[in-house]
């Protein structure tokens, strides 16, 4: 986050500044050198030093010897902890989350956005699964998933005009793109009750994704299954895979209420 995009100035700038270097780190970037991180925050050196010494005195960084490089620390796990322990839903959704990826000998995701950000917080992995092996604590891309699309659809219509207005303003020709995908979801979702990745983040690998009916404590959860291509059950989406997965949420969201967790 700019410290400049802060008119009223509720933001402590400093704080800021140590969020944004942490940010730099991603399952697809682990390992960062002084002069990477002074790249991708735009920080100067000193400041820079001062904010990594402080975040690595606080174990949410470390500096590896071995690598010269700074690495996340093991104190961003244990800050991700209360986290997903607060998230009963979870539980919940475990068994019938295992079932159908046992059946489907694919991966069944389970994700939970908030405004604008999307994250993954379950996973179950089939026998012989040769999906891609996600992590949990992964972001989910809005635009460019089938678990993204059915969130944005998921999204009050006057967030998800803002979102695609602000994206029209800084990437035109992708708005136009996902103005047409949500077109295909939207038509996906009121013919089969999902919506479909069309293999646009991984070419191999067909995903279609059920969000529940209703926000949880004003966070929305999406259900999604994957499977390869090549896969028996990729050619029974529409028939097979697609009523079992609604089947699932809906599963999902009666022991929620049963519970008075809804």
């Amino acid at each position: 986050m700019n410290v400049n995009a802060d008119p009223d100035g509720k933001l402590v700038s400093a704080l800021v500044r140590g969020v944004s270097i942490l940010r730099c780190f991603s399952s697809k970037c682990q390992e960062l050198s002084a002069k990477e991180l002074m790249d991708l925050t735009g920080l100067p050196k000193p400041t820079l030093f001062r904010l990594t010494d402080t975040l690595c005195e606080l174990g949410l960084l470390r500096y590896s010897e071995r690598l010269s490089k700074y690495v996340p620390g093991l104190g961003l796990l244990q800050l991700s902890s209360p986290v997903l322990t607060r998230m009963a839903l979870r539980q919940f959704a475990r068994p019938h989350m295992q079932a159908l990826a046992d059946l489907t000998e694919g991966q069944v995701q389970l994700a939970v956005g908030h405004k604008r950000r999307l994250c993954m917080v379950e996973l179950a992995n089939g026998m012989g699964n040769t999906v891609f092996r996600q992590e949990i604590g992964v972001p989910i891309s809005l635009s460019r998933t089938a678990t993204g699309r059915a969130y944005l659809l998921g999204m009050a219509e006057d967030d998800r005009k803002a979102y695609l207005q602000d994206l029209q303003r800084n990437d035109p020709q992708r708005a136009a793109w996902l103005e047409q995908r949500l077109t295909d979801a939207r038509d996906d979702f009121a013919r089969h009750g999902f919506c479909r990745s069309h293999g646009d983040l991984h070419r191999e690998i067909e995903s279609i994704a059920v969000p529940m009916s209703q926000p949880q404590d004003g966070e929305l959860w999406v259900f999604a299954v994957s499977v390869p291509v090549f896969s028996p059950m990729y050619a029974r989406l529409e028939t097979d895979l697609g009523p079992r997965l609604r089947t699932l949420v809906r599963s999902v969201e009666s022991v929620l209420g049963a519970s008075g967790l809804t």
